[in-house]
């Protein structure tokens, strides 16, 4: 008989561990800090918009240009204002709380 053959199941030896391992679980287990998986990063809602409507804006503008302007004039015209408009209240939403220092959701304490 060779022992090496023997393996060792868990319901042999009385350990039922029936948890699995979610994913986010393995990958606790292999990084070397295990608090950079918990970090977030805190954005104010203003620059977050802000971010959202220079992203849409080129989007939309980009859409725009694809949008060949000779067959679709209406469509064309619309998307390059809605993606221009959006992008400069993105612009807008991202300056504000760093030129109007009383704003609204601007953090007053240094």
């Amino acid at each position: 008989m060779k022992i090496a053959g023997i393996t060792n199941y868990p319901r042999f030896n009385g350990n039922q561990n029936t948890k699995k391992d979610t994913f986010l679980d393995k990958l606790h287990t292999y990084a070397k800090n295990s608090a950079d998986m918990n970090d977030t990063i805190v954005v104010a809602r203003t620059i977050f918009k802000g971010y959202l409507g220079i992203m849409t804006g080129t989007t939309l503008v980009t859409l725009g240009g694809l949008v060949n302007k000779t067959k679709h004039p209406k469509l064309f015209k619309g998307t390059m204002a809605a993606g221009l408009l959006t992008s400069l209240y993105g612009t807008y939403a991202f300056v504000r709380p760093f030129i109007i220092k009383d704003a609204s959701g601007v953090a007053k304490t240094k």
